[in-house]
């Protein structure tokens, strides 16, 4: 069930408090560990659910991972390998290839996406919630469109990313051009 609720500031303390078992259990593998999604953004109505970005080098660690990860109760969905591919994108689909973990079963619900470092699929999310932050009007938006595709039909998760995932393609073409003027480049120190 689609639930979209009001921006709760408790969100970056529970985003930090799924980090540092993640840190402890993955140690170098981790590269950075990212909060997502729109639990990042500072006034976002959002579902109340932590998306987490670890970036990892490349996916051959992807047996250390499930290793690593399984110690603390994370499981691999196998049938999880890749993201939504942007339309017109040019590069190779494998661009967008991931793995993602499920969260053991007492844990606050949360995503635990895991990407490969340089890839725009990694990059992708960090732009999109920095663009946020930066910009009033889009966040307003967006969280109105949100509300309006949960309201529609909330048990209808399929009608969701069917809109939801093309319209973050719309904001994140914004978000390029103005990451072009701005300059804008991903933090050395994840966020």
């Amino acid at each position: 069930m689609i639930e979209i609720v009001e921006y709760d500031e408790r969100w970056p303390e529970e985003f930090a408090a799924l980090a540092r078992p993640l840190h402890a259990a993955l140690g170098e593998l981790a590269l950075r560990i990212d909060h997502i999604g729109s639990t990042s953004v500072p006034g976002l109505a959002a579902k109340d659910i932590i998306d987490v970005q670890v970036t990892v080098r490349d996916f051959a660690c992807t047996p250390q991972l499930v290793e690593a990860l399984g110690g603390p109760g994370y499981t691999i969905a196998a049938e999880v390998t890749s993201d939504h591919l942007p339309p017109l994108y040019h590069g190779p689909a494998s661009d967008w290839e991931k793995r993602y973990f499920r969260p053991p079963a007492q844990q606050r619900p949360m995503h635990l996406h895991v990407r490969a470092l340089g890839r725009p699929n990694q990059r992708y999310p960090i732009l999109f919630r920095d663009y946020l932050r930066a910009h009033p009007v889009a966040r307003a938006a967006y969280a109105q469109i949100k509300r309006a595709m949960a309201r529609r039909d909330p048990d209808d998760v399929e009608f969701y990313y069917d809109v939801k995932d093309p319209l973050c393609d719309i904001v994140i073409e914004a978000a390029e051009e103005w990451a072009h003027a701005t300059g804008w480049r991903m933090e050395e120190s994840p966020q």
